[in-house]
Order: structure tokens, then C-alpha cells, then sequence
């Protein structure tokens, strides 16, 4: 008799799970689903045994911490989607995620960009280069990979940016923890003044990052809208300068018109920056975006060079091909 409260109150336990408890479930939820750690991964991090994670993620799920969607095939299927828009943009590759994903940029795409980045075989002691951005600080976050031993580096300055996504060393950081690369820090603002843009021409730690540009197999770039219609751009950058009125987009703030070619304002020739020939000498150029905003950035950014892969969702590449 004296049982029977221990277990009632065990079933109600199970049953209404305490803020404690369900902070647990979403803790392993989201490394499981969002970041792409293995059950045992999330079992070493929640100091859990590996059955108990799997208990657990039928628990979030039941409690509705966790929603699966399944995505009904296009009528083409993706795999006709994918090769008609690698072909109107002169394309190696397209990976797509499916449906519409731009409410959820990071665990949306994390999927095609772990793909992507799979099929480029990086080895240790490679170079891949990250870009800042919205979507490539999103992607940051989530787990992409075993990256051990690949140099991680960033393509542009960035330092005392206010928005996070704008901090290239964040960017870096955060990517190199969640897929076990080494970082290589870039310490710039985006654009410095000329005393300071010379002085780096004579830095050590300048000139390593400057090798790794010259010495990358891969970038991992973002494609920014038109730089009038953005809510966040580097501050450095004269929004409001005429040149840009005729810019339709950006990859590692490289501002480019219809045609993909550069467009230039005061102070462009100070920005630190990969050289636009030095980033099409990397041999994967892989540009992850969103959004039919940036169809346009994205067409006119495919056509000239700027990448020769791309990672979207379906919603954009049917934007992409309907306005073709």
C-alpha cells in the first residue's frame, strides 16, 4: 500500500514533466534535430545514458517540442529542379532543401550544406573559407560535419561590428566549434582607415589569412539582397552612396550589379576582403541563400563567377527559374 503514492506520483511526473525536465528534452531535441549530433553524442553532452536519449526524443515529441514535417515531392521531383537550375545558371552543383525555408535558415539548410560540404572531401590541413552573414552565422550553429584538422578562415574583416553575424571571427569560431575545424582569426575592421589598411600589409597574422585565400579548396559564401533594401549591412558601408543604388547584391561584400560586375564606392579600395579573381580561383565556391528577394543577387552573382555551387530551397529556385 505504501507503493501506490510513490508510483502515482511517478506517473504524474512522466505525465505533466517539470520546467527542469522539459528544458532537458529541449536541450537534446534540439542537438539531435538542429545541430545533427548523433544520440551518443547528445548522451555524453546531457551525461545521459544513450537509451535515455532515445526515450527522451519520443517524449519531446509527443509533448510537441518537436514537429516532423513532410514535405510532399514537387511534380518535377527535386532531382529535375536541381538540373534545370544548375543549367539556366551555369552551375556545377545545386543542393536543395525542400519546401520554403527562410523562417528557418540555420536547421533548414543544415542538411544540404552538411552534403555539400561532404562531396568537396576535405582533408586535414585544407583551407575553407567562411564568409559573415546572416545565413553563414545561422549555419554556424549547426553541426556541418567532422571538419578535424581543416583550417578554418574568414574571407572578410569585421571586427567590432555590432551585429554578430557582421563579426567575422564569431563566424569562424562558432563554425570551427560545431564541426571541429582550427580557426584562423582575422583582426580588421571591414574597412580600416589607410594608416591602419597599410599597416596590415605587414602583419603576420594579416599575411597568414591572406595564404589561406590564396590557398583555399572551398568557400562557403552568402549572397546579400540589394544593399538599399537590407535591414543589417557592415557599417562600413555607404548604403546611401549613388554606386550602390545600382548594386543587386554582395558575396564577401563584393557589391556587384546586374551583370556581376563590381561596383565601387569611397573607401572600396580599403576593404578588407578576399580579391574577387582570388575567390574565383578557389576551386568550390559554394554560396548558400534564401528567399526570392535574392533571386536577382543570385542570378546575376551565379552568371559572373562569383560561385559555382549553390544551396537553396525549393521556393527559391522556383523563383529563380520562373523569373529566368
Amino acid at each position: 500500500m505504501t507503493e501506490i503514492p510513490a508510483l502515482s506520483g511517478q506517473r504524474d511526473q512522466a505525465e505533466n514533466p517539470g520546467r527542469g525536465e522539459l528544458e532537458r528534452l529541449y536541450r537534446a531535441a534540439q542537438m539531435y534535430y538542429e545541430q545533427g549530433a548523433t544520440q551518443a553524442e547528445v548522451a555524453e553532452q546531457l551525461q545521459v545514458s544513450r537509451p535515455s536519449i532515445s526515450r527522451m526524443l519520443g517524449e519531446a515529441r509527443r509533448l510537441g517540442i518537436v514537429e516532423i514535417r513532410v514535405h510532399r515531392p514537387t511534380a518535377a521531383g527535386s532531382d529535375d529542379l536541381r538540373s534545370q537550375l544548375a543549367e539556366a545558371l551555369g552551375l556545377e552543383a545545386v543542393y536543395l532543401a525542400p519546401g520554403d525555408q527562410s523562417g528557418r535558415v540555420g536547421p533548414g539548410l543544415g542538411a544540404v550544406v552538411r552534403q555539400a560540404l561532404a562531396d568537396c572531401h576535405l582533408r586535414s590541413g585544407d583551407v575553407l573559407l567562411v564568409a559573415s552573414g546572416e545565413t553563414t552565422y545561422a549555419l554556424a550553429q549547426q553541426r556541418l560535419g567532422d571538419l578535424g584538422g581543416v583550417v578554418i578562415a574568414p574571407t572578410v574583416g569585421g571586427q567590432a561590428e555590432p551585429d554578430a553575424w557582421h563579426q567575422t571571427n564569431e563566424v569562424v569560431r562558432a563554425f570551427a566549434a560545431s564541426s571541429g575545424g582550427y580557426p584562423h582569426y582575422l583582426f580588421a575592421p571591414s574597412m580600416p582607415s589607410p594608416a591602419l589598411h597599410a599597416a596590415l600589409q605587414d602583419d603576420p597574422g594579416f599575411q597568414q589569412i591572406v595564404e589561406d585565400w590564396n590557398s583555399a579548396r572551398v568557400a562557403l559564401v552568402g549572397v546579400g539582397a540589394p544593399a538599399l533594401s537590407r535591414k543589417s549591412i557592415a557599417r562600413s558601408v555607404p548604403r546611401d552612396h549613388p554606386s550602390l543604388a545600382r548594386s543587386v547584391g554582395d558575396v564577401c561584400l563584393a557589391f556587384f550589379d546586374k551583370d556581376g560586375t563590381e561596383v565601387t564606392f569611397p573607401g572600396s579600395e580599403r576593404m578588407v576582403r578576399i580579391p574577387g579573381q582570388t575567390l574565383r580561383a578557389v576551386p568550390i565556391r559554394i554560396a548558400a541563400a534564401i528567399g526570392e528577394n535574392k533571386a536577382p543577387s543570385i542570378r546575376a552573382g551565379a552568371r559572373a563567377g562569383w560561385f559555382n555551387r549553390l544551396i537553396t530551397d525549393e521556393a527559391t529556385a522556383r523563383a529563380l527559374l520562373r523569373d529566368a
